[in-house]
């Protein structure tokens, strides 16, 4: 399979239930937020869609999706209004966030001056807050820190001719430094690593 990323809204319950289980739909149906079960069940619906109607679904021991039979490797992440699902032959991570959310609030908790300092885009602690999400996912592990584990060491823009592309060098404690590609898809920035 070649990596693909998938981005759309959530959809109605009628609209995925072709590519959901039964248990999926009651798993869903306990949900108090309608938001959470379009959520829920969207993401599942395009796992199979991609996959196959019979791709089992399940969570490590973290939380995290996994596909037990070996299909791929998948990525999920959500926002209001928004989903992404990565899904690749190889490790992989995605974080999606609303453009318009206010990161400064919380800045001080994940963004160095270092960082701040690399871009000048007004969206740039968006897509910084979303690239370490990404690389807390792709890690696959707990307890790092957002700081001081989990770095932005450069950006640049894509050869992608969109205006609104980049391309970002992480670093994961003193692993090589891997490469995340990021975009904003309308309202939403997206982070990903395929």
């Amino acid at each position: 399979m070649s990596p693909r990323l998938c981005i759309e809204s959530p959809k109605p319950e009628d609209e995925t239930s072709f590519w959901t289980t039964d248990e999926e739909v009651a798993q869903a149906a306990a949900f108090r937020s309608e938001r959470r079960r379009r959520e829920f069940l969207t993401w599942r619906a395009i796992v199979r869609r991609e996959l196959g109607r019979d791709t089992r679904i399940a969570y490590n021991g973290l939380g995290a999706p996994i596909l037990p039979d070996g299909e791929a490797f998948v990525s999920v992440s959500h926002c209001p209004g928004c989903l992404a699902v990565c899904l690749s032959p190889n490790r992989c991570a995605v974080d999606i966030e609303r453009a318009d959310r206010d990161f400064s609030r919380v800045a001080a908790r994940f963004l160095t001056p270092d960082e701040a300092s690399l871009c000048s885009d007004p969206r740039w602690p968006g897509l910084v807050w979303c690239a370490k999400e990404t690389l807390y996912k792709y890690a696959g592990r707990r307890n790092l820190d957002l700081l001081r584990d989990l770095r932005i060491v450069s950006v640049r823009p894509s050869s992608d001719p969109s205006p609104c592309t980049w391309t970002i060098g992480g670093r994961i404690g003193d692993e090589a430094p891997l490469r995340l590609s990021a975009c904003c898809d309308g309202d939403f920035l997206v982070v990903y690593i395929l």
